[in-house]
């Protein structure tokens, strides 16, 4: 796989548009000198000996997690894909028609299975559309460009196995474009990360270029609260398998089954919060960095946040870093939002 990172920069720029404008499926990954074990046990080590303890949820989406995720989306607790769903299937032709033929950039792509009610819309206007899903998951990359090129063969799939903000510098070579950030993602990121965020994407964007981003909405708490803690105990194995990966990668040697889900809902931060709570002392041991970090019996890890909005302060917010709304798009029940923004200049 190649990497567009370790190139220079002009030679990754010419194999990225060369890519883009070529025919079928392509996928470029992260720089091979990259050492995401030994970055994985810095980060723990560094989550679990702040104060309060917290892991970064990015580390979720291993092969295990991400299929895991999948099936959280299709649980009845599980509202959120249902809405967003219903809203693109009703919506995607008027989405298509306010911005043209534009590529369609997504971030944390997954199974890319919402993204179909798009690329019809845009297939049905025009021929040789580019898709270019971002995912940190190779598997989950792989997999969905493989499936949306046999669904879609006249699409031409780019996929960029990395972080988001690593993506960000190719953004101009494809504009005009839409980013699109679905599934309520941007709410698990701080006030301060959403901020660097939207900062640095809005940055890389070029006039006119456009933004789609889903966001749940403040509603009752124990619909919030059943969304994260479902019946079948799916949520709960999402959770333990973040401290599984770690006994795979890091040599943890973790007991998971005396590993706790527990998803709260905070009322004054309009947020669930995901925690793992250890129900017996543990050692951790991060054979990467040889390093021992003990964790007391009853003490709890944050794993998550699920940021919930009120839609009349998350679009003026989005507009003070040089964007304006285009439309926005709602569920029946009022429970979800696509919001579509539209780049306007440089902030």
């Amino acid at each position: 796989m190649d990497s567009f990172f370790s190139s220079p920069k002009k030679l990754i720029y010419q194999k990225f548009r060369d890519a883009c404008t070529g025919t079928g499926c392509a996928i470029i990954g992260q720089p091979t000198e990259r050492d995401q074990t030994y970055e994985f046990a810095c980060s723990t080590a560094s989550g679990l000996l702040s104060a309060p303890r917290r892991l970064e949820s990015r580390f979720l989406y291993d092969s295990e997690g991400s299929a895991l995720f999948d099936r959280i989306t299709q649980l009845p607790e599980y509202y959120l894909t249902r809405s967003e769903t219903s809203i693109l299937a009703a919506n995607s032709a008027r989405i298509r028609e306010i911005t043209g033929p534009v590529t369609l950039v997504e971030l944390g792509s997954g199974s890319s299975l919402k993204t179909d009610l798009l690329l019809h819309a845009w297939h049905d206007c025009a021929e040789g559309s580019c898709y270019v899903p971002i995912d940190v998951s190779e598997t989950a990359l792989s997999a969905a460009c493989e499936r949306i090129m046999a669904k879609f063969p006249q699409v031409r799939v780019v996929g960029v196995n990395s972080e988001y903000q690593d993506a960000f510098p190719l953004f101009p070579q494809l504009s005009p474009t839409m980013v699109l950030f679905l599934g309520s993602s941007i709410g698990n990121f701080s006030t301060a990360e959403m901020s660097r965020f939207v900062s640095t994407m809005a940055a890389a964007l070029q006039p006119d270029d456009f933004f789609l981003v889903g966001i749940d909405l403040v509603k009752e708490v124990h619909l919030l609260e059943a969304a994260y803690n479902d019946a079948a105990g799916v949520t709960s194995n999402f959770t333990r398998n973040l401290f599984a990966r770690m006994n795979r990668e890091l040599g943890s040697s973790l007991d998971t089954d005396a590993i706790e889900h527990v998803a709260r809902y905070h009322p004054a931060r309009e947020q669930i919060e995901t925690f793992a709570y250890f129900r017996r002392q543990q050692v951790l041991y991060l054979a990467p960095i040889d390093t021992r970090i003990i964790i007391p019996q009853g003490e709890s890890v944050r794993i998550e946040i699920s940021r919930k909005f009120r839609l009349e302060h998350f679009v003026p917010y989005l507009e003070g870093f040089g964007f304006v709304a285009e439309q926005t798009f709602t569920d029946e029940r009022g429970w979800f939002v696509l919001v579509l923004l539209r780049r306007t200049h440089r902030a």
